[in-house]
């Protein structure tokens, strides 16, 4: 199996890239967020998960391996095979899916190409358990968005998102903005106090 590739970058195409790994050019088919990361000629790190079949032997690449983990943890929702996982990853970075999870928005997921409403739906159910495990940058405040996502935050604080929210604000962008708040004005701090520190945060 191969787990990794250090190289350099040969070819990139649509959907996959040539790694030159000393004179032996492997193929790996890539998210658009990888791919448009590279450069042709240029020295390549990628996190590789290597599928054998009967009639094929496919490499697919990662520009890390938290990219490469939810590659894997993807496939495990039914109906979520290569491709749809690719096209989630080309979309999303693992900090916005574990976010999108969290907060239960089947419409962030939907943005991916091919992504029908029914599969975001199983993605952002199947996997809320274990997005937290798999959160990159969005660790911090990972917990206050499952909250927000299952309805169990309290009332200031869904209040002061649903606000900022209606300003105009994604549901992750306000979701960020209220816990940057709450390590500001408090635990106890009242909706409008969430919501003037978030406006402050949002304004940074």
């Amino acid at each position: 199996m191969i787990g990794k590739l250090k190289g350099t970058v040969d070819e990139i195409g649509d959907d996959h890239v040539i790694v030159d790994v000393h004179g032996v050019g492997y193929v790996a088919f890539c998210p658009v967020r990888t791919l448009s990361a590279l450069n042709e000629g240029e020295a390549a790190t990628l996190f590789i998960e290597t599928y054998v079949r009967e009639d094929q032997l496919r490499l697919f690449g990662f520009h890390s391996a938290l990219d490469r983990e939810w590659f894997r943890l993807l496939q495990s929702v039914q109906g979520v095979g290569a491709r749809v996982a690719l096209a989630v990853l080309s979309t999303l970075s693992a900090a916005d899916l574990a976010n999108a999870i969290a907060l239960q928005d089947k419409a962030m997921v939907a943005r991916a190409p091919g992504i029908g409403p029914k599969v975001a739906q199983r993605i952002v159910a199947e996997l809320k358990n274990k997005a937290p495990a798999f959160a990159g940058d969005a660790a911090p405040g990972i917990g206050l968005r499952q909250e927000l996502g299952e309805g169990a935050a309290p009332a200031p604080v869904a209040d002061a998102v649903s606000a900022l929210a209606n300003l105009g604000y994604s549901r992750d962008q306000a979701a960020n903005a209220v816990a940057a708040a709450i390590k500001t004005a408090g635990e106890g701090a009242d909706s409008a106090a969430l919501i003037r520190q978030g406006l402050k945060e949002l304004a940074r």
